[in-house]
């Protein structure tokens, strides 16, 4: 997770002082207050509970939007990168944004309604950049809306996801990144079997005014299966054993999703996209450094930013994401090296000293997302 902000001026989820009330630790992050850990377990437990059990996110803090109008999905399949006809309505699709020269605004999930009407989940701090992309050269007829403080996004991940929401009468036969329209607490919400954990799990999209209740009837329907709210901390150990890729560390306008190994979320055959002929020609070419996977031989936990070099102390790379994985019980690290090192051992300047690391392909421990 990127460094934390001034928290001064940063906005509150509408779950705030749920999370208050839990004895929640905040941090400053794409300018929202959000919790870091709770006081019951911190990190560690919160990871466990998501790995092993069952864990709950609020995520509010993520963009939501909505482009609709005649043509919405073949509009948004002609700027973002994935092909969104290769996907039904009642689908989602991870995809990007990106600049003209091949780098990235953002990436997101497209969650396809209709032809007419698709939802976009961005990141927080990138949405109004979609938002403003889309907007500028949508053709007559087609709107796009800033939905980001409408929606409140509440994520249930983990092994027993499927029980916490059969226990609200909440759908769970849908396939993973699927979505389909459900009520709790009163409420018309959106179940998406979609998160970022690499665990089964779902994201429930709800109305503002009605997070509140979401929240605790989640809370108190995952009490028998050992639930637990978690924060950034345990979502970013989570993601980085996934291997997922964070924007503003994988991608971001000066890194490209050929260099970060994303060109499957890329429609190489669709006729044109924003900055398909930059990304084309970094793909023919080969790019100049790959996004690996560093796991320590020994104590070193890397962090983003840390040097990686060889053997010969000649500067190969850098760490994007690097944390303490708590399912493999040492350091972990996503680093962009030059794409010529095929083998380690690789050498990571950890504060004043250097640690060895393997290279290894993510993911670093085994997905769940699809598991029954």
């Amino acid at each position: 997770m990127s460094s934390p902000e001034d928290a001064s001026a940063a906005k509150q989820s509408p779950l705030h002082e749920c999370h208050l009330a839990a004895g929640a630790k905040f941090a400053a992050f794409s300018g929202w207050s959000m919790p870091l850990e709770y006081a019951d377990g911190g990190v560690l437990a919160e990871h466990a509970a998501v790995r092993e059990a069952v864990g709950v996110f609020d995520v509010s803090h993520l963009g939501k939007a909505t482009v609709a109008g005649p043509g919405a999905r073949a509009y948004v399949n002609s700027v973002l990168t994935n092909d969104l006809d290769k996907i039904n309505s009642g689908q989602a699709q991870y995809t990007m944004l990106c600049t003209p020269d091949g780098g990235v605004v953002d990436d997101l999930i497209a969650y396809l309604k209709s032809d007419d009407d698709v939802f976009l989940i961005p990141n927080a701090a990138n949405t109004a950049a979609v938002v403003d992309v889309l907007a500028g050269g949508a053709p007559d007829g087609i709107t796009v809306t800033n939905e980001h403080d409408d929606h409140v996004v509440i994520a249930v991940q983990g092994p027993r996801s499927d029980e916490v929401l059969s226990a609200l009468d909440l759908p769970t036969d849908h396939d993973y990144m699927s979505f389909t329209t459900a009520e709790i607490a009163g409420a018309q919400v959106t179940v998406c079997r979609t998160g970022y954990t690499g665990e089964r799990g779902y994201e429930i999209v709800a109305p503002t005014a009605a997070g509140v209740a979401v929240w605790q009837a989640v809370l108190a329907a995952g009490q028998p299966y050992g639930i637990r709210p978690a924060g950034l901390g345990a979502r970013d150990t989570l993601r980085t054993e996934m291997g997922y890729a964070l924007h503003g560390n994988e991608i971001a306008a000066d890194m490209s999703p050929v260099e970060a190994r994303l060109g499957w979320a890329i429609g190489w055959k669709k006729d044109a996209f924003r900055g398909h002929e930059a990304l084309r020609a970094e793909k023919a070419a080969g790019p100049a450094r790959t996004l690996r996977g560093l796991k320590a031989t020994g104590r070193g936990i890397p962090r983003a930013g840390m040097i990686v070099v060889d053997e010969s102390g000649n500067e190969i790379g850098r760490v994007t994401s690097g944390t303490f994985s708590p399912t493999l019980r040492t350091g972990i690290a996503l680093a962009l090296v030059d794409t010529a090192v095929t083998e380690g051992p690789l050498l990571v300047q950890v504060r004043k000293r250097t640690e060895e690391f393997e290279l290894t392909k993510p993911p670093f421990v085994t997905p769940g997302v699809r598991a029954s």
